[in-house]
């Protein structure tokens, strides 16, 4: 929205408002002085006739005049009587008005500093001058749109809560910083194939452009597409390479990402794709291990976390950066449905998921859980929420998760990185502020790079308190 046609908006307003204290301040003016003229004069003249014609005359004085002056005297009474009661009316009047007008004037400045904040939310903050607007998909993205049906609008659902006829589209904050590379995100043909943009697309995620605008494109199918596994077979199968498209990934097939663990080379994740090799043996006991043996150890498994809650009252949860999805496939493989967050990190990491047959989530770990209040059972967290986050942004993630949890679930905190001189000093009182319940904790030396490194990993079950 151009700023020309906000300030023509805004001039009518403030001309409506200069005419309405005109108007109010004139009827004022002219019931003051109508109440002067009659209470202040009228009780003048009434005291002049008193103190010069008084009502009893003296017997010498002429019979006539005594009872004309007499008369007089008992009517101008009756006028200042009446003259009072008119100005009693006239303010109570003057009161009622006020409160009319100003409730008017104060509700018309009330819609038009919330259509300023609207339109400067919708054009100030993604204006680059003063002479140039939003064009095209991009204008479209970044709203407001206004409500076809005011009267259908659910407990102010127009985005001001309180009536605005206007819906804003969801948009990350940071997205206006970053307005070049999305405008290039938004140009494409409507109606017609996406662009094949995933590397740049999930670049503007993690720059805090979450949740992207949505596009009216359809996004590019893989040739060859076939129908995937069923389950339960599916949850660990590799899927055939023309279920996606492999534009946005070094590799060009799973045979590659399966043998990626054995290449040299750092990847996120690296062996997550081989479901034959260590992917197979988390969580879950070794032959001939015992329940007792994981008491002391910093790798729980689902069965030992299970065992410790009522039967059956873990039914649904989450899994937060949960890679290939192995976490939920052994907890689908109980009975229990997780949905797992993933970022595609050089790898279809949520195709791969949804082609186990579970639930993927493309979401980043700076991003509120899409979740309401008190209502998953277990969120499970395994690296990925860790001293690499900044302090604050991680405490209210971790507040976030204690939100999503109904009481008595539990959150388990697996493999948290930090150092020691940050395990008492900064991690023990931020998970003391959070209100979790310690069922476990485990801490232990990440030893793979030298004990003088003074790495360690927190793992922990923590439940939320019940009251």
């Amino acid at each position: 929205m151009g700023s020309m046609d906000y300030d023509n908006d805004k001039k009518p307003r403030e001309q409506q408002i200069r005419k309405s204290r005109t108007m109010l301040l004139l009827l004022v003016l002219t019931n003051a002085a109508s109440i002067l003229i009659f209470s202040g004069a009228g009780a003048a003249l009434h005291a002049h006739v008193r103190r010069h014609y008084p009502a009893v005359v003296h017997a010498w004085g002429s019979a006539k005049l005594l009872r004309e002056l007499n008369v007089t005297g008992l009517a101008l009474a009756a006028s200042h009587a009446e003259v009072v009661d008119l100005s009693e009316r006239l303010t109570a009047a003057n009161k009622v008005m006020e409160t009319i007008l100003g409730g008017k004037a104060a509700k018309h400045d009330m819609e038009a500093a919330r259509e300023e904040q609207r339109e400067a939310a919708a054009g100030g903050l993604w204006q680059r001058d003063r002479d140039q607007d939003l064009g095209g998909e991009l204008k479209l993205a970044v709203g407001p749109h206004r409500l076809p049906h005011r009267r259908l609008m659910i407990g102010g659902a127009g985005g001001g809560g309180g009536g605005d006829a206007v819906m804003f589209p969801a948009l990350g904050q940071a997205c206006h910083r970053y307005r070049d590379e999305l405008e290039r995100y938004m140009n494409y043909t409507v109606g017609g194939e996406c662009p094949s943009d995933e590397v740049s697309t999930q670049r503007l995620m993690l720059k805090g452009c979450e949740p992207l605008p949505r596009r009216r494109c359809r996004p590019p199918t893989p040739a060859g597409y076939v129908e995937p596994t069923p389950l339960p077979e599916s949850l660990w199968a590799i899927p055939p390479d023309t279920s996606i498209v492999w534009d946005a990934y070094t590799c060009k097939s799973y045979g590659c990402l399966v043998n990626r663990g054995k290449a040299k080379g750092s990847y996120d994740c690296k062996d997550c794709f081989d479901l034959r090799g260590r992917e197979k043996g988390r969580w879950v006991r070794r032959p001939g291990e015992k329940a007792d043996d994981e008491r002391n150890s910093l790798d729980y498994t689902i069965d030992g976390v299970l065992g410790l809650l009522p039967k059956g009252s873990v039914r649904i949860g989450l899994d937060i950066g949960g890679g290939s999805g192995t976490f939920a496939a052994r907890m689908r493989e109980r009975g229990v449905t997780v949905v797992t967050t993933s970022m595609n990190f050089n790898g279809p990491f949520n195709s791969f998921i949804a082609s186990r047959g579970l639930v993927p989530m493309h979401l980043s770990v700076a991003s509120r859980l899409p979740f309401f209040d008190g209502t998953l059972d277990v969120v499970h967290s395994m690296h990925v929420l860790s001293s690499w986050i900044p302090d604050a942004m991680l405490e209210s993630a971790l507040f976030d998760v204690y939100r999503v949890l109904r009481p008595g679930g539990v959150f388990w905190l697996d493999h948290f990185f930090c150092l020691g001189t940050q395990l008492d000093a900064t991690y023990l009182p931020m998970f003391d502020r959070i209100g979790f319940k310690k069922l476990r904790w485990h801490a232990g030396r990440k030893l793979d790079r030298g004990i003088h490194m003074d790495e360690w990993y927190i793992s922990a079950l923590l439940q939320k308190p019940r009251r």
